[in-house]
Formats: C-alpha cells, sequence, structure tokens
C-alpha cells in the first residue's frame, strides 16, 4: 500500500515526487524480505512481478540543482561522476557488485581513509576524503542516502 500511495503521488505531482530506487526494490531482495510474500497473500505474484517490472525502470540517483547528489546507497570506487549514470539503460536488475551495485549498498565508514569491505558482505564502505574527493571533482556540495 505504501508504494501505490507513492506511485499517486508521482502521478498526481510529477514535478514535485521523485523516487529513486533502492536495494529493496529488487527481485531478489525483496522476495526474501516480505514483499512478494505479501503480494502473494494480499494479491497474486502478478502484482508482485508488475512492482518488479517498475522498480527496474526506476532511476538510481538524482542530482537537485546541480549540487546535490542522491542515492540509497552511497559511493563506488567506479563511479568518477554522476554524468556517467546517464548511459545506463532501463530498465535492469541490479549486479552483485559494480557501480549500479554500490549506489544501493555501499555505506560511509568514519573510520578508514578510501574504500573498505563492507560488513553486509556486499559493495563497499567509503571514508570521508572519498566524499571530499567526489564532491571536490564535480563541483558539488552535499551527498544524501537513504540507506
Amino acid at each position: 500500500e505504501t508504494i501505490c500511495l507513492l506511485f499517486a503521488y508521482k502521478v498526481k505531482y510529477p514535478e514535485n515526487i521523485f523516487l529513486l530506487r533502492g536495494n529493496h526494490e529488487c527481485a531478489s531482495i525483496n522476495r526474501i524480505y516480505g514483499f512478494y510474500d505479501e503480494c502473494k497473500r494480499r494479491y497474486n505474484i502478478k502484482i508482485w512481478k508488475t512492482f518488479t517490472d517498475v522498480f527496474n525502470c526506476l532511476p538510481l540517483a538524482a542530482l537537485v540543482e546541480n549540487t546535490i547528489f542522491c542515492m540509497h546507497g552511497g559511493l563506488s570506487p567506479d563511479l568518477m561522476a554522476p554524468r556517467e549514470l546517464n548511459k545506463i539503460e532501463r530498465p535492469l536488475d541490479i549486479p552483485n557488485k559494480g557501480v549500479l551495485c554500490d549506489l544501493l549498498w555501499s555505506d560511509p565508514d568514519p573510520d578508514i581513509v578510501g574504500f573498505g569491505d563492507n560488513d553486509r558482505g556486499v559493495s563497499f564502505t567509503f571514508g570521508a576524503n572519498e566524499v571530499s574527493k567526489f564532491l571536490k571533482r564535480n563541483n558539488l556540495s552535499l551527498i544524501v542516502r537513504a540507506h
């Protein structure tokens, strides 16, 4: 019901509502964590497949006013600039590694410099120095993440 409300807001206010893909908007993840079961129990599997098709079309990141870079997860050692994401064709599944995965799964770590292993077992952690480098390189003021 929540995702339906968000989609309805997007339809009603297309210039004011922006939806980004998160790490649970992926069939392999939301199947494990209950979304599949809820769709199946309350409606049918076809509706879950339809949601999955929509999730596969959602953008992975956004640039607000050309100065704020937004995503669900975080930075990737393989992403130099937000404009690189314009080349990604959707719909798409999220792979287990690489830029797309990192945008949804990476996490900041105040205790490291550079990129490190992630306790989640997927993607990376990134230090404050990587945030500073990315912001400076791309003339950005802020990174906003949801995870």
